[in-house]
């Protein structure tokens, strides 16, 4: 068994530290994507492109952070989590060196990839080492810890990212980046203790096919994945549109798009907290119907106020601050649902819960583009996101919870074979 067991774990890794560096290590995706949003209207300009391809750094930075969390999950069950996250933030830091002295919109592109790539590590592995130390309502609770001081991160990034473009210019902002990209090498170098152990064997292509073909077919970890997929992957996927609506169609400047931006991360903030406050009274799992109710009330609002009102701050950010309060309460439990009954390649189900989220994210974002038209995509898309979140957890609620002991059996079987 590689799991190291609670009595091999430093007991510098307690709850708190876990919490801080998980939350660290979650923050880099979500506040690369932040703080950059600011800047797509201006580096359209820059670089005299225009907003389908300064749109294509988002979407590439999507399909980096996806794809790379399927190869950096499996990874870190077989060499460790610390040297694996190292490595790809590393990826992540060059691909804001990149970034900062890019000459053409295509190399920004590739930066913008290599960042995701890099970046992908942060949420795939801080999950699996929550898993490593701790499960079920220890679980939910240090998720919950982590998605409060997350929300710290994108809350403000908007708001540094505005700022920095009244202040100076795009590049400023790969410079903070950059910056960020050193700082979580270092945390990760000092301040992560190892939770596995190192097995090489379990790299052979055969066991890592095998272990996501298990997943894949278990509804109760496809229910769980999909709820948070459909919740989460809409912040992702409108993040490439409200610019264009809030910044083009409402006329708010830059720095004005980075404090209203506050209104959805705050609310999700303001969320954890009254999470953070039922949870020594209610299990994690039955406050999640009260998240999906937000989810389902802010997606109806989204597709049917800009029919009704004239298109303002408040109409737009308004079902957005209800989807994003919604998110808090369906995150812990269902985040902890999904990697609960897979102890030997935690990393593997944090890696696809996480491929399925930005997927989800990738592909909401590429259905806005399609669309076009920023507004209706705001209209149709997110919504549409919403209905997968609430049928997701519907489904999940169907389906047993598997048995640990078997699982463990079929996973020894698997990484042997």
């Amino acid at each position: 068994m590689n799991v190291l067991s609670n009595r091999d774990i430093p007991p510098l890794m307690s709850e708190r530290r876990v919490s801080v560096i998980g939350a660290i290590m979650t923050a880099v995706g979500p506040v690369s994507m932040a703080i950059f949003t600011p800047a797509m209207t201006e580096i359209v300009h820059a670089f005299g492109t225009t907003e389908a391809a300064v749109k294509l750094t988002l979407s590439l930075y999507f399909a980096g952070f996806a794809f790379a969390q399927l190869i950096c999950g499996p990874l870190s069950d077989a060499l460790g989590r610390k040297p694996v996250a190292f490595w790809f933030m590393g990826i992540y830091l060059l691909g804001s060196l990149v970034a900062l002295v890019a000459p053409t919109i295509e190399v920004l592109i590739l930066a913008r990839f290599l960042q995701g790539v890099g970046a992908a590590s942060g949420i795939a592995i801080s999950r699996a080492i929550v898993r490593d130390l701790f499960t079920h309502e220890r679980s939910a609770r240090i998720l919950n810890l982590i998605g409060i001081i997350l929300a710290a991160g994108p809350a403000f990034a908007p708001t540094v990212g505005g700022l920095t473009m009244e202040l100076a210019n795009w590049h400023a902002i790969f410079l903070i980046m950059t910056m960020l990209g050193v700082a979580i090498v270092l945390v990760i170098q000092f301040g992560l203790t190892e939770t596995v152990a190192r097995d090489p064997s379990r790299l052979r292509p055969r066991a890592i096919l095998n272990s996501y073909r298990m997943l894949l077919g278990n509804g109760y970890f496809m229910g769980s994945s999909l709820a948070v997929a459909g919740a989460v992957g809409a912040l992702y996927a409108q993040a490439t549109v409200l610019p264009f609506v809030l910044m083009d169609r409402v006329g708010l400047t830059p720095s004005q798009f980075g404090f209203g931006m506050l209104m959805q991360s705050g609310m999700f903030f303001i969320g954890s907290l009254v999470v953070r406050g039922l949870l020594p009274y209610r299990s994690a799992y039955a406050i999640v119907p009260i998240g999906i109710g937000f989810i389902a009330a802010g997606s109806v609002v989204m597709a049917a106020i800009h029919h009704m009102l004239p298109l303002t701050f408040l109409s737009v950010m308004g079902p957005v601050a209800l989807y994003a309060f919604g998110i808090a309460f369906i995150m812990p439990a269902m985040s902890t649902a999904a990697l609960a009954p897979y102890p030997l390649m935690a990393g593997s189900a944090s890696a696809l819960s996480g491929f399925l989220q930005m997927g989800a994210g990738l592909t909401g974002g590429l259905a806005a583009a399609l669309i076009g038209d920023p507004v209706l995509a705001l209209e149709m898309v997110i919504p549409g996101m919403g209905l997968v979140a609430v049928l997701s957890w519907a489904f999940w609620r169907t389906r047993p919870e598997p048995r640990m002991a078997s699982l463990t059996r079929a996973e020894i079987s698997v990484a042997g074979s």
